[in-house]
């Protein structure tokens, strides 16, 4: 059984918090998942949003690496556009030592068009500049001398491990798909139906078969003792998300994803996209099919910290002890 737990550190004027706040709570959150055993924490990137959505998530996953000791650490994804590649390498090397080798990166090409006018970058560029992004990344972590836009360079230090940090390709398109088998270290798609276009061309290349689409999460879980009280406290915050994704996905062009602009909490709660669920009830569906994820969003679109510890803390008392 795989649990994830996801920040990006939205925080809309509604929610009355301050942002050092947001994320004093996720450090301590990220403390706890570590010691209660969940494997993963993923963190987003997105720039100037005007709910403060992380800009910079390598800086807190450095936080969050120096008070853990196991849990795997994921940027997912990294909008590799707007990073030099070399300086990228360099933080990203210092990260995997800080960590002791627990990063891992999916870098995507970007979507919105107000942060690539904020950095001044064509969107017609985003393909070349991934693809330098990996090769770059995936030259540094040798750890030997390298060519890198005609001259001779060398990141230090070494990566904690040979090879360094798994570099892995997001994406909806079939190219994106086909790019991730021929540069990466693996694919994360948006859009399922392209995972055979990666498989395809992972087979073409005479590799290994990398199987079926890995088993999809059951959306974003929260836990309540009473669901449908929880509702009304946690919608707003929902819908913030929601929404504010769905707008972004209003502007892009050839993106497949899960949020859509929604009217109200029935058609929020209709969506799918997010479920409350009491402790029993989450049991019963991870016996059913313990190969499908639980990813959990304490923080979502502003929750308030005492909202998401509530939901964090009935995992640890009335489900992972039914689960050893």
């Amino acid at each position: 059984m795989t649990f994830t737990v996801r920040f990006d550190m939205r925080n809309p004027g509604f929610a009355g918090r301050p942002a050092v706040d947001r994320y004093a709570a996720a450090l301590e959150m990220a403390e706890w998942a570590d010691r209660v055993g969940v494997e993963r924490i993923i963190l987003s990137e997105h720039h100037g949003a005007a709910d403060g959505y992380l800009p910079s998530p390598l800086t807190l996953l450095g936080a969050m690496a120096a008070r853990t000791e196991r849990i795997r650490l994921s940027v997912t994804a990294l909008i590799a556009p707007f990073h030099d590649p070399l300086r990228l390498a360099e933080d990203v090397v210092v990260l995997d030592n800080i960590s002791r080798g627990r990063v891992e990166l999916v870098l995507a090409a970007g979507y919105v068009p107000a942060e690539f006018a904020m950095f001044g970058v064509p969107m017609g560029e985003r393909v070349a500049r991934v693809t330098e992004a990996v090769t770059t990344l995936k030259a540094a972590f040798t750890g030997e001398e390298f060519e890198y836009r005609g001259r001779r360079v060398r990141v230090t230090p070494a990566p904690c491990l040979p090879g360094g940090p798994p570099v892995l390709l997001g994406g909806s398109s079939p190219g994106a798909a086909r790019r991730a088998a021929r540069i990466a270290d693996g694919f994360s798609p948006t859009s399922p139906g392209v995972w055979e276009d990666y498989r395809a061309e992972v087979l073409r290349l005479g590799r290994t078969d990398p199987g079926a689409l890995p088993t999809p999460s059951r959306g974003l879980v929260i836990l309540a003792d009473d669901p449908e009280q929880a509702w009304p406290e946690h919608a707003p915050y929902l819908l913030h998300e929601m929404n504010s994704y769905g707008e972004w996905m209003t502007q892009a062009a050839g993106v497949t994803s899960p949020y859509t602009l929604v009217d109200d909490v029935a058609a929020l709660r209709a969506q799918g996209r997010y479920r409350i669920l009491t402790p029993d009830q989450l049991v019963a569906e991870i016996e059913a099919a313990p190969q499908v994820p639980v990813a959990m969003h304490p923080l979502c679109g502003g929750t308030p910290p005492e909202l998401g510890w509530a939901s964090l803390r009935l995992l640890e008392e009335k489900v992972l002890p039914r689960l050893s």
